[in-house]
């Protein structure tokens, strides 16, 4: 098994960074063709815990219309044979006015139909 095939890597950074757009303008659409639509994604939010695609989906479209502005940092991607990937970043926002930092985990598997998020983590770190 190769480890971090640099093909590979590049690919995902490129697809982490198009989710990233539409995570902080609020694309529904690609958010949905990102995540792996099945009952075994799972989603840890900051407040939420979503099991299925039906739920992530849900959770979506309930958030308010908003923009998210926030730099990210550390964006590690690894690549685990031609077939799964985690990738990893830190970020800052600001937050009812305070900067908070926090953290974000994804794995992404290969699928007939293309890479797909199959897990995702987000935590803040405490104040």
């Amino acid at each position: 098994m190769v480890v971090n095939n640099s093909v590979l890597v590049t690919k995902l950074t490129g697809l982490y960074m198009k989710y990233e757009d539409a995570l902080c303008n609020n694309k529904l659409e690609i958010l949905d063709e990102l995540f792996w639509n099945a009952p075994e994604v799972i989603r840890f939010g900051i407040t939420e815990n979503l099991y299925g695609g039906d739920e992530i989906r849900k959770f979506r479209v309930a958030r308010p219309d908003f923009k998210i502005d926030r730099q990210i940092y550390n964006l590690k991607v690894v690549t685990f044979g031609n077939d799964s990937a985690a990738v990893t970043l830190e970020f800052r926002r600001v937050m009812d006015g305070i900067e908070r930092q926090g953290r974000q985990s994804q794995m992404w598997h290969y699928f007939p139909e293309g890479w797909k998020i199959v897990s995702a983590h987000v935590s803040l770190l405490p104040i």
